[in-house]
């Protein structure tokens, strides 16, 4: 074979085999994310957008993990001084509301019981038991598209994944509606894998001063009048068919009862009062529930949470979980009956 055809050939070749090392499959990245995900521990920040009400809401959220189950994220709405804080260490899950000096206490399996949009871990174990995951890549990225485990996932049934290829870091988040219309977007930012944490990092008390640095205790509350909200989208065939408004020595109590169709429940709004500063965990027989715009306490029969100073229950021995949630996500847009 001439010289100058064989060094040609040789070269083609060489050119081809590093062709086919530079495309992953599907399964060879999903291997990669997974190696990844055993990180001794990772921060993350990233700016949460929802679109389920009458306006789109923007948190910023920063997230710690300590592997294997420690677990601090910090969710704050500037505009309107709203912030949680999810913990888990090994004394179990803790919702925390600084402004009111209050954490609520489960046990629970958070998070590996529902899609969590900002956890690099939740977002790899949703690619890996979708068995019909889609995968693409560009030039800079891997883009999953995956079902939801979320415990309501008809209304936000998939979601789009996107990764960057050079680190595996993630980059962004979308989850879509039924009408592929993003109603929630994670968009990623200052990702750094292999952190090391100690486990006071994780500690309540610690992460309850850390978290009123960031939103400050309210003072008393006023009873003032508050801005009654009524669900958005109710259940077919249900209305409402009585309201009352009780007064006692703490405020004003808004009872609102639907009806209709087989199916009934009762909403019960009021204004938050801010525990004393060595107020102890509530401890719930519940599990956390993400409402999208809050962090609620969900059980079997009731569905109960805090935004903007106000304490919302619904309850209802017809509903389901997957209703109670349905309904509640819908009472946070703006008071329209």
């Amino acid at each position: 074979m001439n010289k100058k055809i064989w060094l040609l050939f040789v070269g083609l070749t060489v050119i081809l085999l590093l062709s086919a090392c530079g495309t992953k499959s599907k399964e060879d990245v999903l291997a990669d994310l997974k190696e990844k995900v055993e990180t001794k521990g990772y921060k993350a920040d990233a700016e949460m957008t929802l679109k389920m009400g009458t306006e789109p809401q923007t948190y910023e959220v920063e997230t710690w993990h300590k592997d294997p189950n420690f677990y601090r994220v910090n969710l704050k709405n500037s505009k309107k001084e709203q912030s949680q804080m999810i913990l888990k260490n090994s004394e179990g899950v803790f919702v925390i509301t600084p402004a009111l000096n209050k954490s609520f206490k489960f046990q629970s399996e958070w998070p590996e019981n529902s899609s969590q949009a900002y956890l690099y871990e939740s977002l790899v174990k949703d690619i890996e038991e979708d068995k019909d995951v889609k995968f693409s890549a560009t030039d800079k990225h891997y883009v999953f598209e995956t079902k939801t485990r979320y415990q309501n996932n008809k209304l936000l049934p998939t979601q789009v994944i996107k990764f960057n290829k050079k680190d595996l870091t993630p980059v962004s988040v979308e989850v879509k509606d039924t009408d592929g219309v993003a109603l929630v977007t994670v968009k990623f930012s200052n990702v750094k894998f292999d952190v090391d944490f100690d486990e006071k990092d994780f500690d309540l008390q610690k992460s309850m001063t850390a978290a009123k640095m960031v939103i400050p205790v309210m003072g008393e509350i006023k009873d003032e009048d508050f801005s009654v909200k009524y669900p958005q989208e109710t259940l077919e065939g249900v209305s409402l068919v009585e309201e009352r408004k009780l007064s006692n020595e703490t405020g004003d109590r808004v009872i609102l009862t639907y009806d209709g169709g087989g199916k009934s429940y009762t909403i019960i709004e009021e204004k938050a009062e801010v525990a004393p500063a060595t107020a102890s965990p509530v401890v719930s027989k519940g599990d956390p529930v993400d409402l999208g715009f809050t962090i609620g306490e969900l059980t079997d029969s009731k569905v109960s949470w805090t935004f903007e100073g106000v304490d919302y229950t619904i309850a209802s021995s017809d509903l389901t979980r997957e209703e109670l949630i349905t309904v509640a996500q819908s009472v946070q847009g703006e008071a329209i009956k």
